[in-house]
This record gives C-alpha cells, structure tokens and sequence, in this order.
C-alpha cells in the first residue's frame, strides 16, 4: 500500500474560543492509503502539530508498503511509534480500504444500525452572554454543548437558559479547579443542564472522584483525561461518564475498546470529535450507534470541508451507504 500525507488547513466558520484559547483555523492532515482515506487532526494537549503528524506519517509509510489491509490489527502492530493522532489517521484509512474492497459501509462491518445512533449536539464557543444567547437561540439545535471554563460562566448559562429550551450539556475543558467546580455545577445545575464534561484539570483524577462523591447534582464525564481504554478503566467510580474521541484512542480500533471497557464498567459514554473535517467525524459516526450521547459537529464548525460524508437531518446523522467510510472528495 501507498502512504500519501496531505496538509489540510480547515477554515473556521466562526471564532472558536474555549477555556484555554481561541483559533479561526484548525491544521490537521489527511492520510491517503490506497484507495481510502483517514484525517489525523492535532491535539494540542497531546503536544501534536500538523508538521508533527506528517512527519509520523511519512515515518509510517514504509511499513504499510507491503502490508495486507484486510489484516489491519497487524498493520497498526507494525506501525513505527506515532501520536495519537497520526495513528488515527492510518487507522481510519486501513478501515476505510477494508470497507471498500469488502464493498460494504463500516456500520453494516461491524453489525450496528446507524438509525440507532443518538442525536448530535451542537457547540456554542466562549463569548460574551448575549452573542453565545443569540448563537444558541439561532441555530435552532435541539441540544447544545456550552463551552464554560471562566468567571462568566453563571452569566453564559443564564442568558442561554432564556433564549433556547433546548437540551444544555456544559464542558469546562479542564478550566475548574476542585473549589471552583464544587461552587458552581450546583449552580449551573438550575438551568436543566444534562452534564458537566470535564470539569478539572486532565491530570486531576483523583480530583474528579472527590467531586464525584459531592453528589453535586449533575452527571460528571471525563474528556482530557481519557485516552485509550486503560484511560477508561482508571476512571471507574470517578465519573459517570467518558467521552470517546478517535484522535485520543489512536482510531476505531482502540475508541471500540474503550467503549466496550466503558459499558463493562458501567460508564457511559458520548462519541465526540475535535475539530475535524467530514472524514474523521464520519469515521467516528459509524460507531455512534453504540454510545449514549453523540457531539459530532466538526463539519459544521468548518467553511471548507474538503469531503462530502456524514450528514445532518436536524440533530441526526444520516450515515453514507456507500463503502467504506463513504466519503466523497468535494
């Protein structure tokens, strides 16, 4: 098989801020294999960049050269050591090959219905109270993920709670500390929010366990502070849920442990996304039918995506039939 990187700059419909910065572009890379296609997008936590993510791509090419990608455990087993991201990106294409020359779509591969899967939020970024109440009130979303992670956070949600009956889920990325999070997810907890995701700082586990066991009133679930599936089982009794992300597991084949850890520990779990472009959140859509909660907007979040594939019916996702992920180049 033949490894082709491609840089891939996503312009940002809107200035996308969260607790720790904002950016109106996002530079992740496309891994073409063959005939099929994966999306590494950088995650700055993890200390990935796009020259970082190509470069691993282009140290991962020799060993996919004479691989079989119907055998794809022993494909990724072969790979050189890669970033999350980067693995993920080789990951989703070897899944996407396999699809396509078993001429099936990844869901139907892995048995699943796609009219299961739940429904996506939408993201409303970091602003001032009245334009993140004007965004929720205009995009018309039945549910909506509010980025909070600052002293205006009472005054975001109180705004938006006015504008929008719609479902409020909150994410702090890592924004709180312990005293922080313990004075205001009860005080958030007024506005009907369905969950705080997460509230403390990645490293800060046993800090979640602790607010855990406040009992302050709303579901806690772990992001940063998830990775792989041993991630998942760390975590057990300190959270109620786990958000699954393809650029942290290292692609399908690793988000598929952590989700099955996940259910056998008792968590529950949202499939989730960076911001990427329709090839990683299609690639992860075709999982969705197995989660709970599902927040998979990248493509929407983006002005120029460079591929057609999953789609939006209102807050459902209505997944291609054709092979493979199913993707099309724009």
């Amino acid at each position: 098989m033949k490894l082709t990187p491609e840089p891939a700059t996503l312009q940002l419909r809107t200035t996308f801020r969260i607790a720790h910065g904002a950016s109106d572009q996002r530079h992740n890379v496309l891994a073409h294999l063959d005939e099929g296609v994966g999306e590494g997008a950088a995650v700055p936590y993890h200390g990935e960049t796009q020259a970082g993510l190509l470069a691993d791509l282009a140290r991962a090419a020799a060993s996919l050269e004479t691989a079989d990608p119907l055998r794809i455990d022993d494909c990724l087993a072969g790979l050189p050591p890669l970033t999350p991201a980067a693995r993920a990106a080789v990951d989703i294409a070897l899944h996407d090959v396999w699809g396509q020359r078993l001429g099936q779509p990844l869901y139907r591969l892995f048995g699943l219905n796609p009219a299961a899967a739940p429904e996506t939020s939408f993201t409303i970024a970091i602003d001032e109270p009245e334009a993140m109440a004007a965004r929720a009130r205009d995009s018309g979303w039945p549910i909506l993920k509010i980025k909070v992670g600052t002293e205006a956070d009472e005054a975001r949600l109180r705004a938006i709670r006015a504008a929008t009956p719609a479902r409020l889920r909150v994410d702090a990325n890592a924004g709180w500390t312990r005293e922080q999070a313990a004075h205001l997810i009860p005080r958030l907890a007024e506005f009907g929010l369905e969950l705080v995701e997460q509230p403390l700082p990645r490293e800060d586990r046993e800090g979640l366990r602790w607010l855990k066991a406040q009992n302050l009133g709303l579901p806690i679930f772990a992001d940063e502070s998830v990775k792989t599936a041993r991630d998942v089982a760390a975590l057990a009794g300190a959270v109620d849920g786990v958000v699954i992300k393809l650029m942290k597991t290292g692609g399908l084949r690793e988000a598929l442990r952590a989700i099955h850890t996940a259910r056998a520990l008792g968590l529950q779990v949202m499939l989730s996304c960076m911001v990427e472009s329709s090839v990683g959140v299609t690639a992860a859509a075709h999982l969705a039918p197995l989660c709970d909660l599902v927040d998979l907007d990248g493509p929407l979040l983006i002005a120029n995506d460079p591929y057609a594939g999953v789609r939006y019916e209102g807050a459902r996702l209505i997944l291609p039939d054709r092979p493979g992920l199913g993707v099309l180049r724009r």
